[in-house]
């Protein structure tokens, strides 16, 4: 459904504009209501959410025993923090301050479309990720018979 790469700017009230491309699709899925969390696996990034593909990652997440440390913790960062957002008339969603601030958020970031949802990136976090390569001895199993 979301695929590609866009410069987005945050402005000082801690908006962001959804690209053009975006909003029909993102108006189709879910009515416009999206759900912004914390990505638990990557420092610098956020996940944004079609509201109905979370509710689904949501009652995941929740259904595992939080008598582990692991998954409480997984629980906190990923249900605890969700942010229910709808676009204003200018196409813009409020970014949560707190997960801004704790994904280094500023001015500058990137949105990519990650299929079921969308990774927001700081600048720097983005840029560091995306100058990593992936060396043959991390290649896995299943990424073994891709034909890249």
């Amino acid at each position: 459904m979301f695929q590609g790469e866009t410069a987005i700017t945050v402005d000082d009230k801690g908006r962001m504009a959804i690209p053009t491309a975006y909003r029909e699709a993102i108006a189709q899925a879910c009515g416009s209501r999206l759900v912004i969390t914390y990505n638990p696996f990557e420092h610098g990034c956020l996940w944004i959410f079609p509201q109905d593909e979370w509710e689904q990652v949501r009652d995941q997440v929740n259904a595992l025993p939080s008598v582990k440390a692991v998954h409480r913790a997984l629980q906190m960062k990923l249900v605890g923090a969700a942010a229910q957002v709808e676009p204003d008339s200018a196409s813009r969603v409020l970014l949560p301050s707190s997960q801004r601030n704790s994904a280094g958020i500023e001015k500058r970031a990137v949105l990519l479309g990650m299929g079921n949802k969308f990774e927001l990136w700081s600048e720097q976090a983005h840029l560091a990720k995306i100058r990593q390569t992936i060396g043959e001895d991390e290649i896995s199993e299943d990424m073994s018979d891709l034909r890249l």
